[in-house]
């Protein structure tokens, strides 16, 4: 009996259900940025613009949205997770019923470009690393990895749910549906149910030893070697440059990816919704990845299934270049499904660990930035591959080395070494 009632008041635990909220924000920013290109074709249509131009203003997103990463991670650090998720999910609400009411396309490029782009990212990885780093230090691999299959889940029911509506009344029902989604039921629950710590409501990281007093100072925390007092200081060790490096390596594949494995697939003459079927594949596989990942992570170095992860991930882009596309298409969502965001767990749960929890939102930000501006490059390169190579294999095989380039980044790292996780007890005010 006292076994069963120790599983239940673990499970019982209230981070968990900061978790569930987390998870819901996740799928909502990752679905509803997935289902862009939806709306390519219907925006060029009704403005009377061509695809390059809209294609030019998810671009610009992409770089907004990456410069905007570290700056929310600084806000999340010096305000709270919950304050920071809770006005993006406002904001990007708002932003999205004013995208339904432009009647050009300047209008359509500044909400989506700067505005929607910018303040999504307040409602995804970076804010949600922090708050998963506060509430949890054994389990965080777990936490963050299920939060991370938001993801999954968002871009598995949101785009089909958006495309239902967008064939039933248009583009505008379509966001306007996700916008009262985002502002009657994700923001009052950001706002009523996340809270920044659990020391807030006299917890414990993992509800651990009882309770403290509600309001208390943060519990005593240990610190590592390269635990930092001001975030700059990050810039002077090794793991930041090797965790940031093998980061934009993944921003890089999973931006080609997304955004070309289907034309990739049409120019091999498959159809349409084979392709669709088979990156549905590969998110299927890569929530069940994620969900692995984030719970394996903590009970083995993270590094090494990190670097893993990315050698799997090369695998999958050689079978992708040389295989012939009529089944190499699947045989690559089937391995690389289980890799494809596997790596934000990792990653930030690394970060937290290696250089403590006072940064921990602007240090993931400026890693989330680099992955950002790594896809953005990609997105563009892997175009001028086909556009003037007539091919996507050249952009393929680059992928495939640069992804055993991290994979060694991702490994060379001595966590034993610098993460808190591997230290002898010595504890000190973080």
């Amino acid at each position: 009996m006292s076994s069963i009632k120790a599983f239940i008041q673990k499970f019982n635990f209230y981070g968990w259900y900061v978790v569930a909220i987390l998870f819901f924000s996740c799928a909502l920013g990752v679905g509803s940025r997935q289902a862009f290109g939806l709306f390519v074709d219907p925006w060029a249509q009704d403005f009377g613009v061509s695809v390059f131009t809209i294609s030019a203003i998810a671009s610009v997103g992409w770089v907004t949205n990456g410069l905007a990463q570290p700056i929310i991670g600084k806000l999340t650090d010096r305000y709270g997770g919950r304050q920071v998720m809770g006005i993006s999910m406002l904001v990007l609400g708002l932003a999205s019923v004013l995208l339904v009411i432009v009647s050009n396309i300047w209008a359509l490029a500044f909400f989506h470009s700067i505005i929607i782009s910018s303040v999504v990212s307040g409602i995804m990885f970076t804010p949600a690393a922090v708050l998963i780093a506060k509430w949890f230090l054994k389990r965080r691999g777990t936490a963050m990895g299920i939060v991370t299959a938001g993801g999954s889940i968002g871009s598995m029911l949101l785009i089909p749910f958006m495309a239902y509506l967008l064939v039933l009344g248009g583009w505008r029902l379509s966001i306007l549906a996700t916008a009262a989604i985002m502002l009657l039921i994700a923001f009052p629950c950001l706002v009523f149910i996340v809270r920044n710590s659990p020391q807030e409501l006299g917890l414990k990281q993992d509800g651990d030893h009882g309770k403290t007093k509600a309001g208390s100072s943060p519990q005593i925390e240990a610190k590592g070697p390269l635990t930092i007092e001001r975030w700059p200081e990050c810039f002077r060790s090794s793991p930041l440059w090797l965790l940031g490096g093998s980061y934009v390596v993944c921003g890089v594949t999973t931006a080609m990816v997304g955004v070309h494995f289907v034309p990739y697939s049409t120019s091999e003459g498959i159809n349409v919704s084979v392709a669709a079927w088979a990156f549905g594949l590969l998110s299927l596989l890569n929530l069940i990845g994620v969900l692995c990942a984030g719970w394996l992570s903590d009970f083995m170095p993270r590094k090494n299934l990190l670097g893993s992860i990315y050698l799997i991930r090369g695998v999958a882009f050689v079978f992708l270049a040389f295989m012939p596309a009529s089944y190499g298409i699947w045989v690559f969502a089937a391995v690389a499904g289980i890799s494809w965001l596997a790596t934000v767990p990792l990653t930030s749960a690394l970060a937290a660990e290696i250089y403590g929890l006072k940064h921990v939102g602007v240090i993931v930000g400026l890693l989330t930035m680099a992955h950002q501006f790594g896809g953005a490059i990609a997105v563009l390169l892997a175009g001028i591959s086909f556009t003037f190579l007539g091919s996507y294999i050249p952009a393929f095989i680059a992928g495939a080395l640069l992804l055993v380039f991290a994979g060694f980044s991702s490994l060379s790292v001595s966590e034993r070494k610098v993460s808190v996780r591997y230290q002898p007890v010595k504890i000190g005010l973080n």
